[in-house]
């Protein structure tokens, strides 16, 4: 399992298609603030949710054996008891390193994983990986206009 800086700083450089699996389409749930950074520094990202038919402007796949492309990181926004069916698919495509987010832990699925020669990553954020190593820190996932310290205009009354 990669859990080290140097190994970490690697597959973020040369990976650069991710495969995010279970991307949400609403624009508060942590998929996809993850998956807007990495578009926004250069990955592709190919959505996998059967539930909807685009995310980001990206054609959405029901699983991942229907990417158009091939799939480098398979970051997993799934529960862990669903990775290893995902494990499965990212092995028969193919793809290079199995990344699980926050809070997924599956030592099952990796080992499987890794034994097929896929490197695993789990319990950490693709985001703030890459934030933390490349120095996108400041860009926190919340640059929607939504979130303001200013208070909206008050219905009926005049700004002076």
């Amino acid at each position: 399992m990669i859990d080290d800086i140097a190994g970490l700083r690697r597959i973020l450089m040369q990976n650069r298609s991710i495969a995010v699996v279970g991307l949400s389409a609403n624009w508060h749930r942590p998929s996809y603030f993850a998956a807007k950074y990495m578009l926004e520094h250069g990955y592709t990202v190919i959505p996998v949710n059967p539930a909807y038919p685009e995310v980001l402007g990206q054609k959405c796949h029901a699983s991942l054996r229907e990417a158009p492309r091939p799939v480098d990181i398979v970051d997993c926004f799934r529960r862990a008891e669903d990775i290893p069916t995902i494990a499965d698919e990212a092995i028969a495509i193919g793809a290079k390193v199995l990344w699980l987010q926050l809070g997924i832990i599956n030592r099952d699925a990796a080992r499987k994983a890794e034994a097929a020669g896929l490197e695993v990553v789990m319990d950490r954020c693709v985001k703030i990986e890459h934030a933390r190593l490349f120095g996108g820190l400041n860009w926190f996932g919340v640059n929607t206009g939504i979130v303001s310290s200013r208070r909206p205009p008050c219905p009926g009354k005049s700004v002076a």
